[in-house]
């Protein structure tokens, strides 16, 4: 398992102030805050994890392109949307649900709603990431939450990608939406636990 390159200042600034407190401080209080420093830092390289996974293989299968549960899958105006919450403890590197190019890559500022509002999805900062396939038009979202103040995107307009590949991360709590073309067969539903790159959201019909 790696680390994503975002995570080094969050991993080593506290654990540097952790362990200088723990070695030179002087008492109880000056330790406690040493342990603190440490333990954040730790949090801090489980949250910023890259696991290792085998892409799931297929044609036409539409991955999903994060980890988390799903809060919403069914229609829209537009096609099909499935939107998911990602908690602290689970991997917030984000995935290309499909092969094609990068149209554009969109940053919209706005609220820090905690991820799972109604309206969070629609005022809070996020990245819109909009790839044309073969098989139609996806969009992908990076929505920042209550704790997640920045989505860093990877990508830019013209990249090829292949199913799979990485294409940003959220820091911290957050949401990701999936918007897809009518012909999309969905394969979850709401409560669902979801993997980046490995669950199946739905089937290109």
């Amino acid at each position: 398992m790696s680390i994503v390159k975002e995570g080094y200042p969050f991993i080593a600034v506290p654990m540097v102030l952790g362990l200088a407190l723990i070695i030179t401080g002087i008492g109880y209080i000056t330790l406690f805050f040493g342990i603190l420093c440490v333990i954040a830092a730790l949090f801090c390289l489980y949250f910023f994890r890259d696991p290792k996974i085998k892409i799931t293989e297929g044609t036409n299968l539409v991955l999903s392109p994060c980890n988390g549960r799903v809060l919403e899958a069914g229609e829209t105006e537009n096609g099909k949307i499935i939107r998911v919450f990602l908690s602290v403890f689970d991997v917030h590197l984000q995935r290309s649900p499909i092969a094609g190019k990068v149209i554009s890559v969109q940053h919209k500022p706005g609220k820090f709603l905690k991820a799972m509002e109604p309206t969070a999805h629609i005022e809070n900062e996020q990245n819109i990431i909009t790839i044309s396939s073969e098989n139609g038009t996806f969009i992908v979202k990076q929505i920042a939450g209550i704790l997640a103040r920045r989505c860093v995107s990877w990508v830019k307009p013209s990249d090829y990608l292949e199913k799979g590949d990485k294409i940003g991360l959220i820091k911290f709590s957050s949401q990701v939406d999936v918007i897809m073309p009518g012909n999309v067969s969905l394969k979850v539903k709401v409560g669902d636990k979801v993997v980046s790159g490995v669950t199946v959201f739905g089937e290109i019909k």
